[in-house]
């Protein structure tokens, strides 16, 4: 693919502007800085890419800060989790920082507010001075105690600090405009009593800053050019610009730079929770095993299911940098880690349910070696050996007795192909005393072992089937995970609590057998189990016990699922409601060459998902597409692309339509080729 100039976004074309400017490059410092009350989830990976990304785009420092102001509720154990899942994301900081290191010059400088008369203690308990805040259509009232003299205000702040009076008795308030059309510039809340021990500072303190005071105040101490945060920021932009002001008229000389905040929109994913109480919650209440466990949005967790820094990196790049907020589909996020596995990903077999298959006609005793790719996608990963025998393991639904003329896989009297092996063609079952199939009995084609150069070995047969022999069989727990929530937005019900939504069916635990040469496979070690999807080795297992758990399958199933929107202006029922899958992916690609490369992507995404409901019958048209419309061709590569991992074999048409499209001039049908 040839390389594009990506269009800045509205944050780097910020930077440019103060660059043109004449801020010095120099000058340019950024930060991330989590609190450390949780674990990082998906949706802090966008502020993690942003702030590092612009470090990396103009080889600027990027901060690591703690903003650690709240002791009852953070930890060391969220500080050693924080980082390690941001250098597992591949990014690395220049400094680490904790707002607790800046509370001494934090309390310096509000002495001096106080003294410049535009901080007071007040009194008041937080009712009160909740019904004096007012609302944003009625201005507030001053409270009894603004207008308390310097030397008061002083005094009382210092026996705050020593400890002189119980939580909740005295505040400090920075003294600005009760009236202010900004709510939260009615003299907000600088300092509180809190009797706690922090994680750093111990005892030291019993005074803690507020995170409007703290916040800004610590970009300010390390320089930090652009403050990015989320949109939910943007009206504390009129505080943090009063506090740096003003601590301005202080400090100058010794930090001459005042930070700029900007605010994007975060991250919001579809079938997910974003907020770190409420998962908590699912922790404490042990709906899941921990902040670790594979069904959480965590980095942990997504780490321990399988995911990959290069799907999430390429996640977030693919979402972009907005100004809105908007939800994004959870299956984008499944989609960029199924490419990425798809490239580096082994290819292995499991039976996760299965059933005896005998090849009666095979010779008893013998065992075979056969050869195995690796990963076709990968022209240096290698072989594997396979051991084949009479007795094999098969998935229980690669079988009925009875099938119709749409079921492609094992049934009496029809053939199919064993993944590396030989045809094979049914013949008769053996049932227990309640009717349930204990056994399926075969016959094979001697000819046909796949690679083998026979003319049977390249006859075609409809179906392929995975398997695995009963002998070498090793026995694996395979933890099936499915989404946590059943709910696309199980956060934003208001008369439903989230925990309303859980998936009772989330995780389901299956003994299973696999090929043994996954007993080489380390904890952490990715694999496509071939036609089932995608699976790690888990931190759970041992050397007398393998545990794998599914990170994703190979299709998006929940797509199916979803309920289709109700249409307020139904069409006629004479009128076609709905367009063949076909002809939405030929819409999709008509315009695919002149998309951006985020788009071509979420594009890509649906073309896969449509691809699922395209019989061959309807794509091989395709293949005759003038030359010119190079986005239908691209479409048609990526559909062929899903049938041919779903089952379809290859033929003269097929053959021919990748040949040529290897040489063709354009890039990005040339790559899509090459995946295939």
């Amino acid at each position: 693919m040839s390389e594009e100039t990506k269009s800045l976004n509205f944050i780097e074309h910020i930077i440019e502007e103060d660059l043109a400017n004449g801020m010095s490059k120099n000058d340019l410092r950024f930060r991330f800085p989590p609190e450390p009350n949780g674990y990082l989830h998906i949706g802090h990976t966008k502020a993690i890419g942003i702030s590092f990304g612009l470090g990396e785009k103009y080889n600027a420092p990027v901060n690591l800060r703690f903003d650690d102001t709240n002791p009852a509720k953070e930890e060391q154990e969220y500080v050693d989790a924080i980082k390690r899942d941001i250098a597992w994301l591949g990014y690395q900081w220049a400094s680490e920082c904790y707002s607790s290191d800046y509370f001494q010059q934090l309390y310096d400088w509000t002495i001096q507010l106080i003294k410049d008369g535009k901080a007071y203690v007040d009194s008041q308990s937080s009712e009160e001075m909740a019904a004096q805040k007012g609302t944003p259509t009625e201005v507030g009232t001053n409270s009894p105690y603004r207008d308390r003299s310097v030397e008061e205000n002083l005094d009382l702040f210092q026996r705050m600090k020593n400890g002189e009076f119980e939580a909740g008795t005295h505040v400090l308030r920075a003294k600005i405009d009760m009236e202010d059309p900004n709510m939260l510039m009615r003299d907000p809340l600088m300092y509180r009593i809190l009797y706690a021990h922090h994680h750093r500072t111990g005892n030291d303190w019993c005074i803690y800053p507020m995170y409007d005071w703290t916040h800004g105040e610590s970009d300010y101490i390390e320089q930090i050019s652009h403050s990015l945060c989320s949109l939910e920021f943007k009206p504390h932009r009129k505080l943090y610009d009063w506090f740096k002001e003003n601590v301005f008229e202080y400090s100058k000389n010794e930090f001459p730079l005042q930070p700029k905040q900007r605010e994007f929109a975060r991250l919001n994913l579809s079938y997910t929770i974003m907020s770190k109480r409420k998962l908590l919650k699912l922790v404490e209440d042990k709906i899941v095993s921990g902040w670790d466990d594979p069904r959480m949005p965590t980095i942990s967790g997504l780490r321990r299911r399988g995911y990959t820094p290069t799907a999430i990196r390429k996640f977030v790049d693919t979402v972009g940098v907005a100004k809105r907020e908007n939800v994004i589909d959870v299956s984008l996020l499944e989609f960029c880690i199924r490419e990425d596995l798809n490239k580096t990903a082994n290819r292995v077999m499991g039976v996760l349910n299965p059933v005896k298959l005998v090849i009666s006609n095979y010779p008893e005793g013998k065992v075979e070696m056969l050869e195995a790719e690796n990963n076709p996608e990968d022209a240096n990963s290698g072989t594997h050996e396979v051991p084949f025998s009479r007795e094999l393991y098969i998935e229980k639904e690669d079988f009925k007795e009875e099938a119709g003329s749409k079921f492609f896989r094992l049934t009496l009297g029809k053939e199919v192909r064993l993944k590396n092996a030989y045809i094979i063609k049914g013949e008769n079952v053996v049932k227990d005393e309640d009717g349930n199939i204990t056994e399926i009995h075969c016959t094979y084609d001697t000819d046909s072992l796949s690679g083998s150069g026979t003319e049977a070995s390249v006859r075609k047969v409809k179906g392929t089937l995975h398997w695995v022999s009963t002998a070498h069989a090793v026995q694996a727990e395979v933890r099936v995970y499915d989404r946590l929530f059943s709910d696309e937005a199980p956060g934003n019900h208001k008369d439903k609590d989230f925990m309303e939504f859980v998936n009772p069916d989330s995780l389901s635990v299956v003994n299973a057998f696999v090929e043994p040469y996954l007993t080489e496979a380390k904890v952490g070690d990715r694999f496509q189990f071939q036609r089932l999807g995608y699976f790690c080795v888990d931190e759970d297992t041992t050397a007398d016990k393998l545990i794998f758990n599914k990170t994703v399958g190979l299709r998006d199933t929940w797509a199916k699922q979803k309920p289709k929107p109700v249409q307020n202006n139904p069409k006629p029922q004479n009128q076609q409601s709905t367009r063949p899958a076909i002809e939405e992916i030929k819409k999709l690609g008509k315009k695919y060459t002149n998309y951006p490369a985020e788009k071509q992507e979420i594009t890509k995404a649906k073309i896969q998902e449509l691809a699922e409901k395209v019989p061959y019958e309807d794509l091989e048209p395709l293949f005759a597409t003038a030359t010119k419309k190079a986005g239908t061709r691209i479409a048609a590569m990526i559909t062929l692309g899903v049938l041919l991992k779903n089952g379809q074999e290859r033929n003269e048409n097929i053959n021919d339509f990748i040949a040529k499209a290897l040489d063709d001039k354009n890039d990005l049908l040339v790559a899509e080729a090459q995946q295939i």
